[in-house]
C-alpha cells in the first residue's frame, strides 16, 4: 500500500501538518482526510 515507513500512531499534530501542505500544493486529498481520521482514531 504505503509508500512511507510507519514511525507510530498519526497525531493531530501531524495531520494538521499533512492537510496544511495539501491545501497548498493541491496534492494527496485523499491522505489528508485519511490522516484526519486516523488522528482522531488515534486521539480516543
Amino acid at each position: 500500500m504505503g509508500k512511507g515507513k510507519g514511525k507510530g500512531k498519526m497525531t493531530s499534530k501531524a495531520a494538521s501538518r499533512i492537510q496544511s501542505h495539501a491545501d497548498r500544493s493541491g496534492k494527496n486529498q485523499g491522505f489528508r482526510a485519511r490522516a484526519q481520521r486516523a488522528a482522531a482514531k488515534n486521539k480516543k
